[in-house]
């Protein structure tokens, strides 16, 4: 799935590019779409991925790969042998060469296919194979389930550093109730565009909003606003921009999360709730300052 595109991925990534400049062939990136778990569990309600697809799509082209072959998940794709995958795909439509997969690669009906399987068959069909070990950042393994837990947990720096860039989400702004408007804080309210789009952790984040081709300063708030709104279960996402002033409904703004600031909590009182967004206007102010970028 290439799920984030983190940096055990580039490192795969940039060892596809390496063998294709030595063997004058092309970089190819084979994933899938929808996940595989979302055909297998239709019911599925709790998946959420680090990467759409149009934001997957956009970070291999960063990485330099040629080619990405975006196969469609389906029950009858499933149920395809490693065997029949590999004979049918790899080799009659793609013209494999030479395949680079990652350590714990599994593939075929079931996972059962392993890197002994593509072996034999890389001798069968004549490619060259080639298996990865993990890769490591300060002793720990990087993965895209360590970075999904990390940003649930709000813990945006350490996951961006495992990410290799700062981790992102894309939305539109729609219409609020007005409330931060009348406090000083006006905010932007995102809707997030694909359901299964994973959002960090409740709290309030220091941010980069990119829109119309300019980018901006600002502090995020997920959560369910608790001073405002005792009873609501929807979590919502708005964000505060630093010295703007325009109407930007209906935008499509992307949200760059840089570091969590505090938790969401509730105020005794809305003059207590604004005493507090000062002092995390200030905070987030001094973050981007120290980082040379304010």
């Amino acid at each position: 799935m290439f799920d984030g595109i983190h940096l055990g991925h580039r490192m795969l990534l940039k060892r596809v590019s390496e063998i294709a400049l030595q063997t004058n062939g092309e970089s190819v990136v084979v994933t899938f779409w929808p996940h595989p778990r979302l055909v297998l569990n239709p019911d599925i309600s709790y998946l959420f991925y680090l990467t759409t697809l149009e934001e997957k799509l956009k970070l291999l082209e960063d990485a330099g790969i040629q080619h990405v072959v975006v196969l469609r998940f389906t029950q009858e794709f499933a149920n395809q042998t490693a065997c029949e995958f590999t004979e049918q795909f790899l080799v009659k439509k793609l013209n494999i060469s030479y395949l680079i997969a990652g350590f714990n690669h599994h593939f075929g009906k079931d996972r059962k296919g392993t890197l002994e399987d593509l072996r034999k068959c890389a001798e069968q069909y004549n490619f060259g194979i080639e298996k990865l070990d993990a890769f490591y950042k300060d002793g720990v393994e990087i993965s895209s389930t360590l970075t999904r837990e990390l940003i649930e947990q709000g813990k945006v720096l350490d996951a961006n550093k495992i990410l290799g860039y700062d981790y992102f989400i894309f939305g539109t702004v729609i219409s609020g109730n007005r409330i931060g408007r009348s406090i000083g804080f006006p905010t932007a309210n995102i809707q997030i565009e694909d359901d299964h789009k994973l959002t960090p952790g409740i709290g309030v984040y220091a941010v980069e909003v990119k829109f119309n081709g300019d980018t901006y300063f600002g502090m995020l708030n997920i959560g369910y606003r608790p001073t405002i709104e005792e009873t609501t279960k929807t979590k919502n996402i708005e964000v505060h921009i630093l010295d703007f002033e325009g109407d930007i409904y209906g935008q499509h703004v992307t949200i760059v999360l840089k570091k969590k600031i505090r938790d969401e909590r509730k105020f005794e009182d809305i003059a207590s709730l604004k005493n507090q967004l000062e002092a995390d206007k200030s905070t987030i102010i001094a973050f981007f300052q120290s980082n040379d970028v304010l």
